[in-house]
C-alpha cells in the first residue's frame, strides 16, 4: 500500500499552520504555569518529614501524564482520520484542532468516569495507597499500559487504552490475592468489573451496526452522489460536506477527551491521595455551610440505619466489618448496625474540624471511614440486600453523595495538566494509525459519507457513554464504524488489517493482565 500523499503546503496553510502552533503553544504554556502554580499553593501547608514523598509524587505524575500523552497520539488519531482522508483538514491543522478539543473535553468532564474505573480495585489497595502496596500499584497500572500502547502504536494497531487499563487493573488484583493468600483480601471487583466489560464489548458493535444503518439511511435520503465518492486527489470536498466531517470530528475528539481523559484523573488523584494525603485525601473546597449540611445528612442516615439493626449488639470493630462486606459481597446480621457506628463516628469526626480542616494526622483516617461508608451504602443499593423504605432511602442516599463530594473530587490544575498531556499527545505520533483507518481497514478509500456516518456514532455513544459514567473505547467504536460503513457500501474489508485489529483487541486484556500482574509483584518487593 503506497504512502497516503497529503496535501501540497500552500503559503496561506503554513501561516495558519503557523498561527495554530502559536496559539496552541501559548495555551500549553499557559496551562503548565496554572498547573505549577495550584500545585505549589496546595503544598505549601504540607509538612512532610522528608523529600522522598515529593519525590515519589513527581515521579508518579510524570508517568501518569505520560500514559495520557500516549493515549493522545494513540487514540485521538481515530478522530482525525476520517477528516485528513478526505481532504477536509490539512493533516498538522487536524491534529491541532482535535488536540484543542480534546482539551475543552478533558476541562469539563464530571469525573463519574474517574471514580467508576478504580472501583475495580481491591478495597484494600485504595484505602493503603499511601504505603508500599499502593505505590506499586499505581506505577504497576501506568507501566503495563504505557508499554501495551507503544506497542501496538509501533505497529499501527489501533488497539484500546481503556481495555489497556482496564487489563492492568485486573492484574494487579489478582496478584494481590494471590500473594496476600487466605489473608481476607480482596482481588477484583467483578461485578464492576463485568459492567465495565459489557461498556467495551458492546461498543464496537454498536459502531459497526449504527454506522452501517447511517450510511445506509444517508444513502436513501440524501441523494447527493458527490457525498458517496472517494476525494479526487488532493481536492476539498464541497463546503456543507467539509463542513460536516469538520463538526464530527470535533464531537469525537471532545467526547474522547471528557471519557479518556478521565482515566489518567482517577489514577492521579489516587497518587494525590497516596503521597499527600494533608492536601488531597478531602475536598478542601467544601465550606463550612456544606459541612454543616453534611453533618445533619449524616445524623438522618444514621437514623435510618437504625430502622434496620433488628437490635443487633454493637460492633466491636465497625470499620473492619463493613471494609468485610465490601469485600465479599457477604451481607450479615451486624453489617447495617456497624455501618451505623461508622456513620456516627463520621459525623463526630468531621463535627470537630470540618471537612476541609482536619488534622494532619488524621485525614486519611476520616478519608478511608467515608470511602468505606460510601461504597458500602452503593452496594447495598445495587445488590437490594436491604428492603429500605423510600424516605429512609433518600437519606442515605443524599449522605452517600455527600461523602462523595468529599472525597471524589477532582481538583481543575489536574484536569488541566491531562488535558496538556492529551492534547500534546494527539499532535504527535499520529500518522500510524490514521493511516491503517483511512486506508487499511476497508479495500476503497474512505469516502465522506463513510467518515461523516462512522464519526458521527463514535460522537454519540462516546458522548453517551461519559453520562453513564462508563469508559469506552474510542479507537474500537470508530474503527468498528468505518468496517460497518466499509460493509454497508460493499466496498469489502482487508482481512490481514481485520484479523490484526481483531487479534490486538482479543490479546489486550490477557497482555495487560499479565505484564500488570508482573509489574505489581516486582515494585512491591522493591517499595
Amino acid at each position: 500500500m503506497p504512502e497516503v500523499a497529503y496535501p501540497q503546503t500552500s503559503n496561506l496553510s503554513l501561516r495558519r499552520r503557523q498561527l495554530g502552533y502559536a496559539v496552541f503553544i501559548a495555551l500549553i504554556v499557559s496551562g503548565a504555569v496554572f498547573v505549577a502554580t495550584h500545585l505549589v499553593t496546595d503544598l505549601r501547608p504540607v509538612k512532610e518529614g522528608s523529600f522522598l514523598p515529593y519525590v515519589l509524587l513527581g515521579t508518579a505524575l510524570l508517568i501518569a501524564l505520560g500514559f495520557e500523552f500516549v493515549n493522545g497520539f494513540h487514540d485521538t488519531s481515530n478522530a482525525v482520520a476520517t477528516v485528513i482522508y478526505t481532504n477536509s483538514l490539512d493533516p498538522h491543522l487536524a491534529v491541532i484542532w482535535s488536540g484543542l478539543w480534546n482539551f475543552l473535553g478533558v476541562l469539563v468532564s464530571t469525573g463519574a468516569v474517574a471514580f467508576g474505573i478504580l472501583q475495580l480495585l481491591p478495597v484494600e489497595l485504595i484505602l493503603q495507597v499511601g504505603q508500599s502496596s499502593g505505590f506499586a500499584m499505581v506505577f504497576a497500572l501506568l507501566i503495563a499500559a504505557i508499554v501495551w500502547n507503544l506497542g501496538t502504536w509501533y505497529f499501527g494497531l489501533p488497539s484500546s487504552s481503556s481495555h489497556t487499563l482496564v487489563g492492568s487493573i485486573i492484574g494487579v488484583g489478582l496478584a494481590n490475592q494471590l500473594m496476600q493468600g487466605p489473608s481476607g483480601t480482596s482481588g477484583v471487583d467483578w461485578n464492576q468489573a463485568l459492567g465495565v466489560g459489557k461498556a467495551l464489548l458492546f461498543s464496537p458493535l454498536v459502531g459497526f451496526l449504527l454506522s452501517a444503518l447511517l450510511l445506509v439511511a444517508l444513502k436513501a435520503i440524501v441523494r447527493v452522489p458527490k457525498l458517496y465518492e472517494a476525494p479526487q486527489g488532493d481536492a476539498p470536498p464541497p463546503f456543507w460536506i467539509r463542513a460536516l466531517l469538520i463538526l464530527t470530528c470535533t464531537g469525537v475528539s471532545f467526547a474522547h477527551g471528557s471519557n479518556d481523559g478521565q482515566k489518567g484523573m482517577g489514577l492521579i488523584m489516587l497518587i494525590l491521595i497516596g503521597t499527600v494525603p494533608t492536601a488531597y485525601a478531602l475536598n478542601k473546597a467544601v465550606t463550612p455551610a456544606e459541612t454543616q449540611t453534611f453533618i445533619t445528612l449524616a445524623h438522618e442516615a444514621s437514623a435510618a440505619l437504625a430502622n434496620y439493626t433488628n437490635g443487633h449488639a454493637p460492633s466491636a470493630n465497625p470499620r473492619k466489618d463493613v471494609e468485610a462486606y465490601i469485600q465479599t459481597h457477604r451481607m450479615t446480621a451486624g453489617t447495617v448496625p456497624a455501618l451505623k457506628q461508622l456513620t456516627d463516628r463520621i459525623a463526630d469526626e468531621v463535627d470537630q474540624s470540618g471537612i476541609a480542616n482536619v488534622p494532619q494526622n488524621l485525614v486519611d483516617n476520616v478519608r478511608n471511614n467515608m470511602y468505606l461508608a460510601a461504597e458500602a451504602i452503593q452496594l447495598m443499593e445495587q445488590s437490594k440486600a436491604v428492603a429500605f423504605s423510600a424516605e429512609d432511602q433518600g437519606a442515605i442516599d443524599a449522605y452517600r453523595k455527600a461523602m462523595d463530594h468529599a472525597t471524589k473530587f477532582i481538583p481543575i490544575w489536574v484536569k488541566v495538566a491531562v488535558a496538556m498531556a492529551l492534547g500534546l499527545g494527539t499532535m504527535v505520533g499520529w500518522k500510524r494509525i490514521v493511516v491503517t483507518v483511512g486506508e487499511k481497514i476497508g479495500k476503497q478509500h474512505l469516502s465522506y459519507g463513510q467518515g461523516a456516518a462512522a464519526e458521527s456514532v463514535a460522537m454519540l455513544t462516546i458522548g453517551a457513554a461519559d453520562v453513564w459514567g462508563l469508559p469506552v473505547s474510542t479507537t474500537h467504536v470508530l474503527a468498528s464504524g468505518v468496517a460497518g460503513t466499509m460493509t454497508a457500501n460493499g466496498s469489502g474489508l482487508q482481512r490481514s488489517t481485520v484479523r490484526n485489529l481483531v487479534l490486538a483487541w482479543v490479546l489486550t486484556l490477557p497482555a495487560s493482565i499479565t505484564l500488570a500482574a508482573v509489574l505489581y509483584w516486582a515494585f512491591h518487593r522493591v517499595f
